[in-house]
């Protein structure tokens, strides 16, 4: 087969996260019971007016400053003629020209280099309803309906045709998401449909500057069913163009149970969704003092965190990365750190603990950190007595599940509990005496060389004190006492 150049565009859609819908007041909670979560403005009765949520022209703007685009002052919206049972006005009130947030940009790292990912726009639409075609794993003869998304707020972000290849395109959405949610700007939940995204490829004879027969493959709500839709959509153009065939422009469907995209309607060029301007939407200007505001509001981001974790804290790449991967886990660190008395020698002890330890428990309770009944102080606490010596790390795992389960503090779990460190030298001498009295063969070969035999013994003490002898203790005591 020829050699051919794989071209990508993504258009994402994310839902803002406010609390009432873009157009009205109706909740925009995930799992109501259908049609719970409307009203005359959302369900499009006759001469319902929309009003306009503030929150969601901040998020979008938030977002395009945060991608180092420029702000479009004029704000104004449009009908988008869209004939669909999801929109019952059959049409959806979008941004046509000019969209809020135009021309921008986003840094990936993908194959160990940095990559600039250009953007043509980001915009405020309303999402539509959703169809339902099956309950319970039962396919239906007929469709139902349900507006509890119709009117919730999106952000359409439309990138260049530039990406290249799969996995460089599931580096952008996840820099994408993670940069969103740390705005929280929105969730980013694919599972729940709150970050969908159509996919563009097209593919061309390498050396060749023109880009190839575009393909849309709509409505993807999962990165591994984008991963393999682009993966299969491109080896699909290449076979056509290769056995002599030709690419028409089209719009795909993704086929996860056959893990192929089938035709959905061919596509000759843009279509014509006739905009004209939304006449109950007034058009506004936006001041410079109104967007520099929301400029000052703007988190520290993730790249920028993380290289700061690693400098001022010694972290190593993967620690940094994990404690910053979301800005909830990033902010519980930092308040763990604050409680600590000795920030440097608790940096990386406590990054460990909450990356292993707390993650774990999280992870088998399906909870994430905002969730976590042991509090940033309490953790604090816990690496502080370990350092200190008043536990050692066994006796920390013990306290551990405790503090878990009962969202103590560790200081009254080992009180309670009798698990105070033995760091007395004398009484960890009698305990030395009988381990080494009854370890003749571990004696006999730390004797003969071989120094690690010295763990068995050291083993046995922990045993006989229950895990609460100062085990660096117990290494000097034992090493004096075999010389």
């Amino acid at each position: 087969m020829p050699n051919y150049q794989t071209t990508i565009g993504l258009e994402v859609h994310m839902q803002i996260n406010t609390k009432s819908k873009v157009f009205c007041e109706c909740s925009t909670q995930f799992g109501a019971e259908p049609n719970a979560n409307t009203c005359v403005i959302c369900t499009s009765q006759p001469g319902a007016i929309p009003i306009l949520n503030r929150k969601a022209v901040e998020a979008v703007i938030k977002t395009g400053l945060a991608l180092n685009f420029t702000i479009n002052k004029q704000c104004t919206f449009a009908r988008k003629q869209y004939f669909y049972p999801d929109i019952p006005k059959d049409y959806q009130i979008t941004q046509s020209e000019p969209p809020l947030c135009s021309r921008g940009q986003l840094t990936i790292n993908f194959d160990g280099k940095e990559k600039a990912v250009n953007i043509t726009r980001i915009h405020l639409e309303e999402d539509a309803g959703k169809l339902i075609h099956e309950i319970g794993g039962r396919k239906l003869d007929y469709s139902l309906l349900d507006l509890n998304r119709a009117s919730v707020g999106l952000m359409e972000l439309v990138t260049e045709p530039e990406i290249t290849s799969a996995d460089e395109a599931i580096a952008f959405l996840n820099e994408l998401r993670d940069i969103v949610r740390y705005l929280g700007a929105s969730e980013c939940s694919m599972e729940e449909g709150k970050m969908r995204a159509d996919v563009n490829v097209s593919v061309r004879p390498e050396g060749q500057s023109e880009l190839g027969t575009r393909v849309e493959i709509k409505n993807m709500n999962s990165l591994s069913g984008i991963h393999a839709a682009i993966t299969y959509e491109a080896q699909r153009q290449k076979e056509v163009l290769a056995s002599g065939g030709k690419l028409v422009q089209e719009t795909r469907l993704w086929d996860d149970e056959d893990g192929i995209t089938k035709s959905m309607r061919s596509k000759e060029g843009a279509l014509d969704y006739r905009y004209f301007p939304e006449p109950d939407l007034v058009p506004f200007d936006l001041s410079d003092d109104f967007i520099e505001n929301l400029r000052k509001e703007l988190p520290e981001l993730p790249k920028a965190k993380k290289a700061r974790f690693i400098k001022e804290y010694g972290l190593s790449e993967y620690d940094a990365s994990y404690l910053t991967s979301s800005r909830q886990i990033a902010d519980y660190y930092e308040e763990a750190l604050n409680f600590s008395k000795d920030k440097k020698a608790a940096a990386k002890p406590i990054a460990n603990w909450i990356s292993t330890e707390l993650s774990g428990k999280l992870n088998l309770e399906n909870k994430d950190i905002a969730q976590s009944p042991v509090s940033s102080e309490n953790i604090a606490k816990l690496v502080s007595m370990i350092l200190d010596g008043s536990i050692s790390g066994k006796i920390a795992k013990i306290v551990f599940e405790d503090m878990f389960a009962k969202s103590k503090d560790p200081q009254s779990i080992v009180k309670e509990k009798g698990l105070v460190q033995i760091s007395d030298e004398n009484a960890l001498g009698k305990i030395c005496d009988e381990a080494i009295k009854e370890s003749a063969s571990a004696v006999a070969e730390y004797k003969a060389g071989k120094e690690r035999a010295i763990g068995s013994i050291v083993g046995l003490v922990m045993k006989k004190s229950k895990g609460q002898a100062n085990p660096q203790l117990v290494n000097k005591i034992l090493i004096e006492k075999l010389k």
